[in-house]
Parts: structure tokens; C-alpha cells; sequence
């Protein structure tokens, strides 16, 4: 049975912690949507509507972490305030031990929102991209699938898929490009191993061109080492619309890396991705311990307010130092595992020193 004061503390906590979610996805929402307004006003309102209704569970998983450092900061903070923080130190109850229910309760939700967001969150990622490309931005050639181990586009009178698009040095790798007729019917066909996306200019690297004519009953196969194609406009920036990684559960994403490896493909990029998504599981610890420290502080002369604003500026910091190691594991300069999960240990043995200090 759970001890009341843990309900207690856990009460306070929920209720907060629901509450700062409610405030962050409203406030989130209000500001994205304002801006993708001005952005696109010829979009009809139904199709903003349903991308938010899309791209609002993407939300609530992105804003559980900061939802549950605000739960701590007030759970806390209100405990001190009220003295009962005191009193349960008086008790011999240590700073960690009243946590602890709270770093349960995190622990449940992490469990509960990563394993919804893996079976749904690609299904509603995959509808918001498709509204926003095909409604809103009304570029629909720029919308990505994964279907087995390829990614498919379509634009007019062209279908072509590859394996892997690696973003940072505009590369693609194990090209095919249907090329059909007015009439839809197969006119010629490209593979490529290597693709630069040099915008509206590609340049296939050891492939071959087959074309299929009707005076012929044999289509017609010539090799190539180096081959120049031009791209439709809305094609020329590919690799900054390449979002099918999303659209992936963590197990098809383990999959989707291997039948790359074993193709030989360049996976770095793609192991960042599958580490991180794994590393996400512990955000919201790592929020609510460096939340600690500056919650039980004395809260006098706007000591309550102080405290959540450096608390703030250490989340930013936070956020920062793990956007930048994601990048440098994208570009290679880091291991992924080293890139994807060392901010969270260094920032988790950053909050745990704070911790003690806060004690001693």
C-alpha cells in the first residue's frame, strides 16, 4: 500500500504536471499555428485543422519533459513553502526519499508515453506530413513514405525510390527512377549507386539508363560512371524534406538500419536517430533531478522565481548541449550511442552533484 504522504507528494505533483502540459502545448500550438498561418494564407482552415489535430500527439511527447521538470519546481516549492518539506527533514526523510515517488510516478509516465508514441505517433506523423505537403505547402512531390527498406516519391511523370538520403552532405544512395510517358507508359528507367543533390542538378555516380521504346521490342541498357539529370523545382531541396525516419517504430527503425548495413549504405546518421529515440526514454529524469536543487532553496526575496529561471536556463543549456552532440553524431564526429545519450549522463551527473551539494 502506498504510504500517504507519497500519495500526497504524487497528487501535487500530477496535478501540476498535468496542468504544465495543458499551458506548454497550448502556448506551442498558438505560436506554430500563427506562424504557419502567415506562412501559407492560401490554405484552407479544415486542412490547418487537421494537421494540428495530426501533429498535437507529437506535442504532448515533446513537452512531457518539461512538463515534469514544472511539476517538480512547484511539487517542491510548495512543500518548502508551506513547511512541510521541514518537517519531513525534521522527521529524518531525506531530500531523496521524498522524491521518490515522483521519480516513479516519471518513471511510469516515460514507460506509458514512449511505448504509445512508438505504436502511434509514426501513424499521426505520417498523416501530418501529408497534409502539410500535399494542403498546405501544396508541394506534394516533397512527401516521403517508407515502404520496406526504400523511400518512395511520386512528382507528375516520375516514381523513384532510394535507400538512404543523407542529409548534411546532400547525398543519396541507391537510386531508381521510373520515367513514364504523357500516357503512362514506361519510357525509361535510371539507377544510380550515388546521387549528389546538387539542387535542380543531380549527378548519378555508377549506374545505368534503359530505355523503353515502342519501336523496339528489347529495351536498350547503356552504363555510366558519371551521369547529370535535371530536377523538377519543387524536387531541388529533397534532402531538407526527407522526414520518413519519423513515420518508423523503433523496432521497423532497427530493421530499416540494418538492411542498410548489410547493403553497405552509410547508417550513421540513422543509428543517431535510433539511439536517441531510446535515450528520450530518461528526459524527463534527467528534468526532474536538475529541478531539485533549485525547488527546496529558501524562498524568500523572490527566491522562488530565481530559482526556476536558473532552473530554466540549465534546461536550455541542456537542450542545446544535446542538439549539438546529435549534430556532430550526425556528421560522424561523435559515436552515435556517445552522441545520442552523453548529455544525459553528463547533465544527470551534474544534477545529482547539485543534489548533494543542496543536502550537505
Amino acid at each position: 500500500m502506498v504510504p500517504l504522504i507519497d500519495r500526497y507528494i504524487l497528487k501535487l505533483f500530477f496535478s501540476y504536471f498535468f496542468g504544465g502540459l495543458v499551458v506548454f502545448i497550448t502556448i506551442f500550438l498558438a505560436v506554430d499555428a500563427m506562424s504557419l498561418v502567415i506562412r501559407f494564407p492560401e490554405a484552407s482552415g479544415e486542412a490547418f485543422v487537421r494537421y494540428y489535430l495530426f501533429y498535437t500527439p507529437q506535442i504532448v511527447y515533446l513537452m512531457v519533459p518539461v512538463a515534469c521538470l514544472l511539476g517538480i519546481l512547484f511539487t517542491l516549492s510548495s512543500l518548502n513553502r508551506s513547511n512541510e518539506l521541514l518537517a519531513l527533514f525534521a522527521c529524518g526523510t531525506s531530500l531523496m526519499r521524498v522524491c521518490l515517488p515522483i521519480f516513479i510516478g516519471v518513471g511510469g509516465l516515460s514507460l506509458i508515453f514512449f511505448t504509445a508514441a512508438d505504436q502511434l505517433l509514426p501513424r499521426f506523423v505520417q498523416l501530418k506530413n501529408y497534409t502539410y505537403y500535399h494542403e498546405i505547402k501544396k508541394h506534394p512531390a516533397q512527401y516521403s513514405t517508407v515502404k520496406t527498406d526504400r523511400i518512395w516519391y511520386r512528382s507528375k511523370n516520375m516514381i523513384f525510390n532510394i535507400k538512404t538520403i543523407n542529409k548534411q552532405k546532400a547525398m543519396a544512395e541507391g537510386l531508381t527512377l521510373y520515367q513514364f510517358s504523357d500516357e503512362w507508359q514506361l519510357s525509361q528507367m535510371i539507377t544510380a549507386a550515388r546521387v549528389e543533390l546538387l539542387g535542380q542538378k543531380w549527378k548519378l555516380l555508377n549506374g545505368s539508363i534503359t530505355l523503353f521504346t515502342e519501336d523496339t521490342s528489347f529495351p536498350l541498357t547503356q552504363d555510366f560512371k558519371e551521369k547529370i539529370i535535371s530536377i523538377d523545382e519543387e524536387l531541388g531541396d529533397i534532402q531538407s524534406s526527407f522526414n520518413s525516419i519519423d513515420v518508423l517504430s523503433f523496432k521497423d527503425l532497427k530493421r530499416y538500419i540494418q538492411k542498410n548495413k548489410e547493403a553497405g549504405l552509410d547508417t550513421v546518421s540513422l543509428e543517431v536517430v535510433y539511439h536517441d529515440k531510446m535515450a528520450s526514454l530518461i528526459a524527463a529524469f534527467v528534468m526532474v533531478l536538475l529541478g531539485i536543487p533549485f525547488s527546496v532553496s529558501s524562498n524568500r526575496s523572490g527566491g522562488v522565481m530565481l530559482n526556476i529561471g536558473f532552473c530554466l536556463l540549465t534546461v536550455i543549456i541542456y537542450w542545446s548541449l544535446k542538439n549539438s552532440s546529435l549534430a556532430l553524431g550526425h556528421h560522424g564526429t561523435l559515436p552515435p550511442f556517445v552522441a545520442a545519450w552523453g548529455p544525459n549522463l553528463l547533465m544527470t551527473l551534474i544534477g545529482l552533484g547539485l543534489v548533494i551539494r543542496t543536502r550537505s
